[in-house]
């Protein structure tokens, strides 16, 4: 059997194990395993296993991940999140939808520093959930509006996503994070201009908020102040060379942490917080251990360079190849969390995205 047939098995064993509820990090290990055995040999897989958990372990750039998430967790746990919305709300105040508009904002900014939507729709419905349903909006539109937002952290920097695809395909963590500021910040407006199309068109889903005066929508500025602080701090110093990714997610740290104790964060507190934060970072490294597994066992198998090469055999533009991964995204997207469906196709589909002449950022 030749390494492109059993890397194709591979990767339909991955999925299947993923549809039958395996935890993603463990089907992506096991298959990279038992697959770079078949392919090489089994002593080779035994090789990988015993030396893989360190080599990801020990890579500098790993190490801002767990610093980014207890920036996160920080800001989960100091209120930022009822600030920021409660600032949205009044700054769209008496526009019909305004409500559904701050949900999407506020969504998208906390998800970008809470690196993971799950955690952020968690957050934002019991910040925002009961205020939108106090004015009318019907539950599953508001649910819909707030799990839409959550999903948009993933390309605002700084967010945990851009930074394990950059650190998994070698790119710079600076420039992704600027290439992913635009299409984020598009997104939010796009998303609202959805809600106030849809409470036009149907009125029933949502009433007009409460109408706010200029000098109200100026105060309400004051609770964007600490995300953009901390945003500006990271982005503006790893722009302009002040300090590295991982620097940048330890200063980042550090000023959530300041707020967070301003805001009367005591040692309970913390003591949550770093427990939050090794939880997440632990299901964070076992994922990425996996996507090395599975990464070192689709390149023995030749599988992308296979595929790229017969992809380009094709009379077919690669705009098509493009639309074809993103619906092939769509499809996982209903079905699995961001990171996780990141990690699994990036050894697949980014030797094939970079084939086609595509900018790797």
């Amino acid at each position: 059997m030749s390494p492109e047939i059993i890397g194709a098995i591979g990767l339909l064993c991955m999925i299947a194990m993923v549809m039958l509820r395996v935890p993603v990090a463990l089907a992506m290990l096991g298959v990279g395993l038992v697959g770079f055995g078949a392919v090489t040999a089994p002593i080779g897989a035994v090789q990988m296993l015993k030396d893989l958990p360190v080599d990801v372990l020990a890579k500098y750039d790993f190490s801002a991940i767990p610093l980014f998430i207890l920036m996160g967790v920080f800001a989960s746990h100091s209120g930022m999140a009822g600030k920021l919305f409660d600032a949205t709300r009044t700054i769209f105040g008496g526009v019909r939808g305004s409500l559904g508009i701050a949900g999407i904002g506020s969504s998208g900014i906390f998800a970008s520093i809470s690196g993971s939507s799950l955690a952020t729709a968690s957050t934002m419905t019991k910040v925002a959930l009961p205020q939108m349903e106090k004015y009318g909006y019907q539950p599953g539109f508001a649910c819909g509006i707030l799990a839409a937002g959550g999903t948009l952290g993933i390309m605002i920097p700084p967010s945990i996503a851009l930074l394990v695809y950059a650190i998994l395909t070698q790119q710079s963590v600076g420039d992704m994070f600027i290439a992913g500021f635009l299409p984020g910040i598009l997104g939010m407006v796009m998303y609202s201009i959805t809600v106030m199309i849809m409470v036009r068109w149907k009125p029933h889903l949502a009433q007009r908020g409460e109408s706010t005066s200029w000098k109200q929508k100026l105060i309400s500025l004051t609770g964007l102040i600490p995300f953009s602080f901390i945003f500006i701090v990271i982005i503006a110093g790893i722009f302009f060379g002040l300090f590295t990714p991982t620097e940048g997610a330890a200063v980042g740290a550090f000023v959530s942490w300041a707020y967070a104790f301003a805001k009367g964060m005591r040692m309970k507190g913390l003591k949550q917080s770093l427990i939050e934060t090794l939880a997440l970072s632990a299901v964070v490294f076992f994922m990425l251990l996996g996507a090395e597994a599975l990464g070192y066992f689709i390149s023995v198998s030749r599988l992308s360079y296979s595929l790229a090469t017969w992809i380009g055999t094709l009379a077919v533009s690669p705009m098509v190849v493009l639309i074809c991964i993103l619906i092939m995204y769509f499809l996982l997207g209903l079905f699995m969390d961001a990171l996780a469906m990141l990690v699994i196709t990036i050894p697949v589909v980014f030797p094939i995205i970079v084939a086609l002449g595509y900018d790797p950022v």
